[in-house]
């Protein structure tokens, strides 16, 4: 059987690095959280990583937060090959996940060696047109997981229901608990190599294997209790790599309605991610296995006036279609959606509430002498304080997120924590429509003026499918309205006055309008792009609801139909098809050369995934 292209690329690079005794590679050893090379550092060296596992973290000149865990480098890969070819400077920093045996090249010796080496240039053609495919990461998926619980109760159960929710979808997925502590290195890393994916289970009485676990690990998962305090103690995740790749889990008992008390766990374990969950329930450890799988699915939702209740409609045929949501968020409009499945509201409360809210309450009625804006907001402060009360954003059933226009810093502001109502209003204070809103001394505006499909910030919250409904380029305005505008007359006559006059419109539409370079990145942030068309609902029809919700779900249900295989795998058969096969549907989502089982796409993507 003729090589793969990845066994080619790792036979290339053996030779130039350990081709014999005229090789000018070195050897040097990275003991766990050590830096091989930080964003802006001069690539003039290639690497090649022995044994252990690197880790690589990208910031976001938008996001103050610290740099973001994307992927994992593995034994075998190169390293830092895109940016030595360019000539340019490292893009990500490069951290030892775990104790590390690497090889450098300088970049003279590479080209000279690659003279030689015919197949090299090639292959790492295609390793950099694979990574060109997935802009996210800049290295694999993290497989080996490491479960350190911080409640009194046991932990396991919990974990294997995860493992056989993995094992269901079609992966092969080891537990290993504190049974292994004496186990030698080699039978960790033969584990790992048979299985796709390794969960490492540490009980709250087992400190030293906790330890070992926060060190053999990709990624960590605190698991805790929202209704018991935080540990007093330091986590063995507690080192400040450690704390860029640990999320939190919180259990609660079935009988507690909603989670609680969530703030208190992010200070103290300061996670870059957080779930809830119900001890007990399959969903929410099929929710988890998902999660780790990379086969959860997030939905990102656009602003648009009215003409969001489009939304409404995606998120029905998506129900229908039991496509999960696990991930929630938008900007605007899109963020009021998106807020009812983080809730937790089923399809028929959100469809209520919405009417309720928007079709029945008329929410920019109390206009007001444009001092700051056309609208007092009085009116839409109370409909938000009914809606979501003293709900703390971090208290949600579901991961999400809303984003809003920070004035004073020019910057978006992603709001995931604090007051939901506070953050809500300040998502959807449309400039000139609505005041603008102050929260800890930042003047916020209405999150579409700057990002109005913010997939990139749910690309960086997970690594499953993005789901993108955007409303950015549909008409909302109405040429009639602006070549010949009702008189206040008959504004008054009509009752049209309640939805303010058509200067309204035209502030709603500018504030949802977005340049061509913003589109162009933010839909290449999603796997699956969905854009309804509300023919003849007006960007300020609140009473246009019925169309609103059909249009979205007309258009979701072409979209589903257009894609090969289940949503949860778009991610997965877009890595696992070869450069170049993948081709781009009307839908926008990518349709892979052939179906693959689970398995064997996460064992392709692993051979001919991106290195940093």
């Amino acid at each position: 059987m003729a090589p793969s292209r990845s066994d080619r690329l790792q036979d290339a690079l053996a030779h130039i690095f350990e081709g014999g005794k005229d090789t000018r590679a070195s050897w040097f050893a990275l003991t766990g959280g050590e830096t091989l090379f930080g964003e802006g550092d001069v690539a003039d060296t290639l690497y090649l990583l022995r044994s252990g596992r690197l880790g690589v973290f990208r910031r976001d000149p938008d996001d103050s937060r610290p740099p973001q865990f994307v992927g994992v480098i593995r034994p075998g890969e190169p390293v830092g090959e895109m940016a030595m070819l360019a000539g340019t400077a490292h893009t990500a920093d490069v951290v030892a996940l775990r104790d590390c045996e690497i090889l450098a090249l300088p970049r003279d010796a590479f080209f000279e060696a690659a003279r030689t080496e015919p197949d090299l240039m090639v292959e790492l053609s295609r390793l950099m047109m694979q990574r060109a495919r997935d802009q996210r990461s800049g290295g694999g998926e993290p497989s080996v997981f490491g479960f350190i619980s911080a409640r009194a109760r046991p932990i396991r159960a919990f974990v294997e229901r995860i493992a056989a929710s993995i094992e269901a979808a079609g992966f092969s997925c080891q537990v290993i608990d504190q049974s292994a502590l004496s186990s030698a290195t080699e039978w960790f890393s033969r584990v790992e190599d048979t299985h796709d994916f390794v969960l490492y289970v540490a009980e709250q009485d087992e400190p030293a294997w906790a330890a070992l676990c926060a060190r053999q690990v990709d990624k960590v998962f605190v698991v805790g209790n929202g209704l018991t305090a935080p540990p007093n103690r330091p986590m063995p995740h507690s080192g400040v790599l450690d704390q860029r790749r640990t999320d939190l889990i919180l259990l609660r008992d079935p009988r507690m309605a909603r989670p609680a008390n969530t703030a208190v766990w992010l200070d103290a374990i300061q996670p870059g991610r957080w779930f809830q969950a119900v001890d007990g329930d399959q969903a929410d450890a099929d929710r988890m296995g998902r999660v780790i799988t990379g086969t959860a699915v997030g939905v990102v939702m656009s602003g648009g006036g009215a003409r969001a209740y489009a939304h409404i409609g995606v998120l029905r045929a998506l129900h229908e279609a039991g496509v999960p949501i696990d991930f929630v968020g938008g900007a605007s409009m899109g963020a009021v959606i998106a807020a009812g499945p983080a809730l937790g509201w089923t399809q028929e409360q959100l469809e209520e509430r919405i009417r309720t809210a928007f079709v029945k309450s008329d929410p920019l009625s109390d206009i007001a002498f444009p001092m700051l804006a056309m609208v007092r907001a009085r009116k839409v402060d109370r409909l938000l304080e009914e809606a979501y009360g003293d709900i703390d954003m971090a208290d949600l059933v579901r991961p999400f997120f809303a984003v809003s226009t920070n004035l004073t810093s020019g910057k978006i502001e992603v709001h995931r924590r604090g007051l939901m109502r506070r953050a809500m209003r300040a998502s959807i204070a449309i400039p000139g429509i609505l005041p603008p809103i102050v929260i800890d001394g930042q003047v916020l505006v209405d999150g579409a003026v700057l990002k109005n499909l913010p997939a990139e910030v749910m690309r960086q919250m997970h690594g499953g499918p993005v789901i993108g409904v955007d409303m950015s380029e549909t008409r909302g305005v109405d040429p009639a309205l602006v070549e010949h505008p009702p008189s206040i007359w008959r504004l008054i006559a009509t009752g049209a006055w309640r939805r303010g006059p058509p200067i309204v419109s035209i502030l709603m539409r500018s504030a949802t309008l977005t340049t061509d370079a913003d589109l162009v990145s933010s839909r290449a942030a999603t796997d699956l792009l969905i854009q309804p068309t509300p023919d003849g609902v007006d960007i300020r029809d609140w009473k246009g609801f019925d169309a609103g919700v059909a249009a979205g779900y007309r258009a979701a249900k072409d979209a589903l139909a257009a894609l090969d295989g289940p949503v949860s795998g778009l991610r997965l058969r877009r890595r696992a098809a070869p450069s170049g096969t993948g081709e781009e549907t009307a839908a926008g989502s990518h349709r892979p050369a052939r179906a693959e089982t689970p398995r064997s796409a996460v064992r392709r993507a692993r051979k001919e995934k991106p290195a940093s």
